[in-house]
């Protein structure tokens, strides 16, 4: 018997915040593919969170909701330092500060890479403007890298109890992003944070500590960490820095 073809769920832009599906029903190609539609309202946003989901899509495309498995994942205590970036994490020639410049980390993270071979970008004006939104209500944090006064790099995501969400980070000078990580992890460590999610895996992250688990496992962690801390609110750094 042949299989039925799968559905896509839509999502009416007026249909309620937690409508989505299970992330099982999510495709397998492409992975994780789980449902179209909806909007990028605060309150839909924390619901997708909240359930391991998340929107990734590309105008002039409909907001697409995924739910990869496997999942990516840092576990703040196990990320790994290189020799490298921990000389350079100590030589103290850069400022890192949370929540000073959360636009303009998005608009950096959105602008075009070097090794680009596309053109567009998935942070869409739509993105900007809801993530500033969850920005506004104390979920969405940025964290800046500043030489010489500039921004050099940096990244953002979304926290919700003791998991933190990573979107995206950029890099102007060599190593920038990473050093973005390196901060916002051993403050996270600080605070108690058991998890911070990757979304999809790259030799990138995996070369910092980052493992895939399958999404049951993630979805399980995600439901204890996610209660387990109230850090609504804006950021800053209250941990020593030292590495």
């Amino acid at each position: 018997m042949d299989t039925p073809p799968f559905e896509l769920r839509w999502l009416a832009p007026d249909s309620p915040p937690d409508s989505f599906p299970h992330p099982d029903a999510a495709l397998r190609n492409p992975n994780g593919l789980l449902a179209a539609g909806g909007d990028l309202s605060v309150e839909r946003l924390l619901c997708a969170y909240r359930r391991g989901i998340f929107p990734w899509y590309s105008d002039p495309q409909p907001i697409l909701w995924w739910s990869p498995d496997p999942r990516c994942m840092i576990f703040p205590e196990k990320l790994h330092i290189s020799r490298s970036l921990r000389r350079q994490l100590r030589q103290e020639k850069y400022v890192a500060t949370l929540d000073t410049a959360f636009a303009a980390v998005v608009e950096a993270c959105a602008a075009p890479r070097r090794d680009q071979t596309t053109g567009g970008t998935w942070i869409t004006k739509a993105m900007l403007r809801a993530y500033s939104q969850l920005h506004r209500h104390g979920y969405a944090h940025s964290i800046e890298i500043r030489m010489q006064g500039k921004l050099v790099g940096g990244l953002y995501g979304v926290a919700l109890g003791g998991v933190f969400f990573g979107e995206s980070m950029f890099s102007r000078r060599s190593n920038a992003s990473k050093i973005a990580l390196a901060c916002l992890v051993k403050q996270l460590q600080a605070w108690n944070f058991g998890l911070l999610d990757c979304q999809i895996p790259s030799e990138h992250l995996q070369r910092l500590g980052a493992v895939c688990l399958p999404r049951s496992e993630f979805l399980e962690l995600l439901a204890h960490y996610s209660v387990s801390l109230n850090r609504q609110g804006r950021w800053q750094f209250e941990a020593d820095l030292e590495f």
